[in-house]
C-alpha cells in the first residue's frame, strides 16, 4: 500500500539504502496484491522495448507500518452508492467466496494446517535456505535490553491441529450467520520484500551470468469485487490460453503453481476449478503458502516468483505459474520457465 513510510516511493528509497550511484532511476507501481509480479512483467517489456538494459523488479511491505484500512480514507459518496462492492473489507469478501461457492470451515481449516505442515517441512528440509537473505537486526527483551540476532527463517509457520482451528472463531462475521473465515485460515500479517536481476540472455551472457528461468507472459482480469478471490481461476486459464498454448503449454504441464493463499476459502474454490481443467492440486503451493509464510502485500509476486523459480531448479522441472487475486476485484498470473535444465 503506498501510504506511510510506503507512499514516498520506496524503489527510489531503497535505492539509496543499497548504495547505488544517484543516476539509477527507480519507480514505485501500485496493484495491489499483484505488485510484485507486476514490476516483474514491467521491467520484461521495458527490456523488450529497449528501455532498460539490466534491471531489479520486486516488491515490499511493512503492514505492521501502515494502518489498516487505509489511511485518513473519505468514502466517495457516488462511488458507495452506485457500486458498493467497491467497499468490501477482504476479509468479507472471502465470506462471500466461501458462502457463494459452497466452501465448508473444514475444507479452509484443512487446507490452512496444509499450508503450515508444507511450510514447517520446506524449512527443516532447508529449503528456502539459497532463497533468503539474512538480515542482521535486533529487537528488545522483556527487560528492554536490546538483543541483535540474524533473521533468516519466515516467523509464520508454526505447528497445529484441525481441532485447534476448529476452535477458532469467525474473524469477519458474527458467530450467528454462520461465518467461516477465522485468523487460522486466512494469511497474516507480514512484512517482507523481494526482488529478482533481470535481463537479455544475451546481456547475461555477456556479464557471465547464468539465466535461472524466463517470464513468458503476464496476464491480469477483472473479476466481481465482492468475492475478488476468485482471480487466479479466471487469470491462470487466461495465461495458459494467450501465453501456453502459443509454446504448446497446458495446466497438465504446469509442473508448479505458486498460488496466493490470502485466503483458504479462495483458494480452495480456485484450486477446486483449477483442477477440472487440467492442473494437479498436488502441485500446488508445494512448500506452503501465505497462510503459514505470509502475504505481504506488495512484496508477494517477487517472493511467489523466487519460490517458484527456486522449486524448478532443485526439482529439475521445467513449467511453473505464479497467481494471485487482487483487491478490489482482479486475479494475475504469469508463466515462467526454468533455464537451468
Amino acid at each position: 500500500m503506498p501510504e506511510g513510510e510506503q507512499g514516498m516511493n520506496v524503489a527510489r528509497i531503497a535505492t539509496f539504502l543499497a548504495g547505488f550511484p544517484e543516476s539509477v532511476s527507480a519507480m514505485t507501481l501500485n496493484r495491489f496484491c499483484s505488485s510484485g509480479l507486476q514490476a516483474i512483467w514491467h521491467v520484461c517489456t521495458n527490456i523488450l522495448a529497449g528501455s532498460l538494459d539490466v534491471a531489479i523488479a520486486g516488491g515490499t511491505e511493512s503492514m505492521s507500518m501502515i494502518p489498516m484500512g487505509g489511511n485518513k480514507i473519505v468514502p466517495n459518496l457516488r462511488l458507495a452508492e452506485e457500486y458498493p462492492d467497491a467497499y468490501v473489507s477482504m476479509g468479507q469478501t472471502a465470506e462471500n467466496v466461501a458462502k457463494r461457492y459452497e466452501v465448508t470451515r473444514e475444507e479452509q481449516d484443512r487446507f490452512a494446517l496444509l499450508s503450515h505442515e508444507r511450510a514447517l517441512a520446506a524449512i527443516e528440509r532447508g529449503d528456502f535456505r539459497h532463497q533468503i537473505v539474512p538480515l542482521k537486526t535486533f529487537k528488545y527483551d522483556g527487560r528492554g535490553n536490546r538483543v541483535e540476532f540474524t533473521f533468516d527463517t519466515d516467523e509464520g509457520p508454526r505447528p497445529s491441529t484441525l481441532e485447534a482451528l476448529s476452535k477458532l472463531p469467525p474473524a469477519f462475521a458474527n458467530p450467528a450467520t454462520g461465518g467461516t473465515v477465522t485468523a487460522g485460515n486466512s494469511s497474516q500479517m507480514s512484512d517482507g520484500a523481494a526482488a529478482l536481476l533481470l535481463m537479455e540472455r544475451k546481456r547475461a551472457e555477456e556479464l557471465g551470468c547464468r539465466p535461472l528461468a524466463k517470464l513468458h507472459g503476464f496476464v491480469t482480469v477483472g473479476v466481481d469485487p465482492a468475492v475478488m478471490g476468485i482471480g487466479p481461476a479466471l487469470a491462470i486459464p487466461k495465461l495458459i490460453e494467450r501465453v501456453g498454448k502459443p509454446l504448446g503449454v497446458s495446466l497438465e504441464d504446469i509442473d508448479c503453481c505458486e498460488l496466493n493463499e490470502a485466503f483458504a476459502s479462495q483458494a480452495v474454490y480456485c484450486i477446486r476449478e483449477l483442477a477440472k481443467q487440467g492442473l494437479d492440486p498436488k502441485r500446488v503451493n508445494p512448500n506452503g503458502g501465505a497462510i503459514a509464510l505470509g502475504h505481504p502485500l506488495g512484496a508477494t509476486g517477487a517472493k511467489l516468483a523466487t519460490q517458484l523459480v527456486y522449486w524448478l531448479k532443485e526439482k529439475k522441472k521445467r513449467w511453473g505459474i505464479v497467481s494471485m487475486c487482487v483487491g478490489g476485484g482482479m486475479g494475475a498470473a504469469g508463466l515462467f520457465e526454468n533455464l537451468t535444465l
